[in-house]
């Protein structure tokens, strides 16, 4: 963040000056998708749900970092509580990775925890549109869309975008069909088990 931001600002200044060799320029080019990040990340960062933290392992690689959500960490915003149902008490892990190809491509986004869900399955992979270079309905990623959709839709996972009616992992959402307290059982054994 801080640290690619300001080698951001030193190439800046080193345009004007032809003083480097061109061997070294090389060496302080800065990718389309790192120039975006920066700007993305600090926008996500100012507008980041109450019930996510971002985590960058490596503040000079911003294409790769960890969101925790936290359903159900209570918070007030504009005095509302925010109870965030079956997933509640739950820490999520998710990883991303930005790819170069960036912003015409989406990041690619794993999640860490084992979860029952019916839009995530047990070994990390998601359902949800806007992680799609192609989607049927119209709604998956396009170069105008940035972090802070990506993480305000992960964050939705648990609360109004959980679809039971078009799973990725259908034996969660036929579980949930059939017994929904017996789901919620399993999601709960799960949080204890996998997501504190």
């Amino acid at each position: 963040m801080l640290t690619l931001a300001s080698k951001l600002k030193r190439d800046d200044g080193l345009k004007g000056s032809r003083t480097a060799a061109t061997a070294s320029d090389s060496t302080r080019r800065v990718s389309v998708r790192d120039k975006l990040l920066v700007k993305e990340v600090a926008e996500l960062e100012a507008n980041l749900p109450c019930t996510c933290k971002v985590h960058f392992p490596d503040p000079n690689k911003l294409h790769c970092f960890q969101l925790t959500v936290t359903p159900g960490f209570f918070c007030f915003v504009l005095c509302f509580l925010i109870d965030e149902g079956y997933y509640q008490g739950g820490k999520f892990q998710f990883e991303t990775e930005v790819p170069d190809a960036y912003n015409m491509v989406p990041p690619k986004v794993k999640c860490l925890t084992k979860i029952w869900h019916p839009n995530i399955t047990e070994t990390g992979e998601i359902c949800l549109s806007l992680l799609r270079e192609h989607s049927i309905d119209g709604t998956g990623w396009a170069p105008t869309r940035t972090l802070k959709d990506v993480v305000w839709g992960l964050n939705s996972l648990f609360t109004d975008l959980l679809n039971f009616d078009d799973p990725l992992n259908i034996e969660a959402a036929e579980h949930h069909l059939r017994d929904k307290e017996d789901f919620r059982n399993k999601v709960d054994d799960y949080i204890k088990r996998y997501a504190r």
